[in-house]
């Protein structure tokens, strides 16, 4: 059996094959010179001096078939017809296994294709308008084509992690992402590898159908069997996968008018802080300037204030802040990564979960406690603001001793900042558990209370603020025979890797039935 072992190696001989087989060749008896693969990359910077860590397997990586070519190679067109509303992760990896399982998937989605998308995103960042069917959270690929491509789940026990890195492989992603434990991509590569997948699923006989916004989902006799579309098109379904994503609010008021059964969810908000990159770089790696074979360094913090998380999330080392807002008259940030994370600035989410308890003592009530609570506070500070896509800011120090800001450092977002309070605009209870909690990640990464280090608001889409129940072994709803509730938007991942697993998931459910 072929060994495995495990080395360091220093960041500058991180590229430099000679030194790596030298290492090896001391390390595994009788290894044939240049016979080994690396399995697993990560980096260990726990001391002061940061290294790469290897996990190499003697001899060649087994080679396997491209899953791109085999799903290319199905002929599905007079399969058995599955609907799926959104061409995000979950829409479009539950199309790939329907095609996988000899189904036909005719996918639905409300926006616009990768490339006709990028103008509705330029006129958000440059026009402050925001399109409520093309933004950074609808369209092709869903809110992961713009928003940075991270692939790192917690959520091993939903499905195979490897299959899905191989399919984006296959698809165009770097050969890195099936050997770091962190894998990114970057948002300048996917909408290419995303119009890959489409072009799989139509070759293997599907159908992408882009602006068909669904406008009414028919149910009689507790089945689904129309979806009516904004065009007045009306398509006959017997099995509708709904992947609409966690800002679909439309979705979820529809469902409620048609009496069918939504629950409020727990989720988190809070705000978005950035950072010098450089900083960030010198706390993690404890040398300054960051050596050349390092990629920009990230972080993760959480602490528990008063029995509720305050944690980073989506943290994007040398990314950018982007506006997130899916509909005219709300703010809401996000942050992104190209695949060089060459950005001088390092920006994280911020934020506290929120749970319906305390929600329901403040008043919010039923099935949209969470989302009330979410869209009141991105409409209360878009009104606070002058119309535009321009965020609120402040100095971190600030915003921690309850002052405003009277200059501001320069910030990645594009359409701009403006210094403002959010120490009070925020809820106050909100306000105080991520005081407190910036308050420890600053006694746990020294300076995070960093005199450039600014906070924007706000961060409110972390995830979905309902959940659509289904059964655990069919994926159907309990009240509605084959309607399928998957991904982020009803409520069973986060991200973009537990969204293409639930996808697959739900897929495998869909032909049970």
């Amino acid at each position: 059996m072929n060994q495995v072992v495990e080395i360091k190696v220093a960041p500058e001989h991180i590229n430099d094959l000679e030194y790596i087989n030298a290492l090896l060749l001391k390390k595994i008896k009788g290894l044939r010179s240049g016979n080994w693969h690396i399995q697993r990359r990560s980096i260990d910077a726990r001391q002061k001096k940061s290294f790469y860590l290897l996990r190499i397997q003697e001899g060649e990586r087994e080679s396997r078939s491209s899953h791109k070519d085999i799903l290319r190679a199905a002929n599905v067109s007079d399969g058995e017809v599955i609907h799926i509303i959104g061409a995000g992760p979950a829409g479009y990896f539950s199309a790939l296994e329907c095609i996988r399982l000899g189904l036909k998937p005719i996918v639905l989605e409300r926006g616009k294709d990768v490339q006709r998308r990028r103008r509705d995103l330029k006129a958000i960042q440059q026009e402050h308008t925001v399109n409520p069917h093309s933004n950074y959270c609808f369209g092709e690929g869903g809110a992961g084509t713009y928003s940075d491509g991270k692939l790192y789940t917690r959520s091993h026990k939903r499905g195979k992690i490897q299959t899905i890195l191989e399919l984006l492989y296959d698809h165009g992603a770097p050969e890195d992402i099936l050997m770091d434990a962190h894998p990114h991509i970057g948002s300048n590569k996917l909408p290419k590898i995303i119009a890959e997948v489409r072009e799989t699923i139509l070759a293997a006989g599907g159908e992408v159908r882009f602006d068909a916004f669904v406008a009414d989902i028919k149910i009689e006799k507790g089945r689904v069997s129309e979806v009516h579309l904004e065009s007045e098109e009306v398509i006959p379904v017997n099995k509708l996968i709904l992947a609409t994503g966690h800002s679909a609010r439309d979705i979820f008021y529809l469902l409620e008018s048609k009496g069918v059964k939504i629950e409020a969810k727990d989720f988190a908000l809070g705000l978005r802080i950035e950072h010098p990159q450089a900083y960030v770089d010198e706390r993690q790696y404890s040398v300054a300037p960051r050596p050349e074979n390092l990629p920009a360094a990230p972080y993760r913090l959480n602490t528990q204030v008063d029995d509720n998380g305050v944690f980073s999330f989506c943290m994007c080392p040398g990314g950018l802040i982007v506006p997130a807002a899916t509909a005219p008259g709300e703010l809401v940030v996000n942050g992104m990564s190209l695949s060089k994370r060459d950005s001088p600035y390092a920006n994280s989410g911020l934020v506290t979960s929120v749970s319906i308890t305390e929600l329901n003592k403040l008043g919010y009530k039923g099935a949209f406690a969470c989302l009330d609570f979410q869209k009141e506070i991105e409409q209360k500070l878009f009104e606070y603001g002058d119309g535009s896509q321009k965020i609120p800011a402040q100095r971190v120090k600030d915003f921690v001793n309850g002052k405003n800001s009277e200059s501001l450092p320069s910030c990645s977002y594009i359409p701009g900042i403006y210094s403002a309070p959010l120490h009070s605009l925020l809820p106050e209870f909100i306000y105080n558990r991520i005081r407190r909690g910036i308050l420890v990640f600053d006694g746990k990464m020294k300076n995070y209370l960093h005199p450039d280090a600014i906070v924007v608001g706000i961060e409110s889409r972390t995830s979905s603020p309902i959940r659509i129940p289904r059964d655990l072994e069919t994926c159907q709803h309990p009240e509605v025979k084959g309607l399928y509730p998957c991904g982020e938007g009803a409520g069973y991942a986060g991200g973009i890797l537990s969204a293409c697993m639930d996808g697959v998931r739900v897929a495998k459910a869909v032909i049970l039935q």
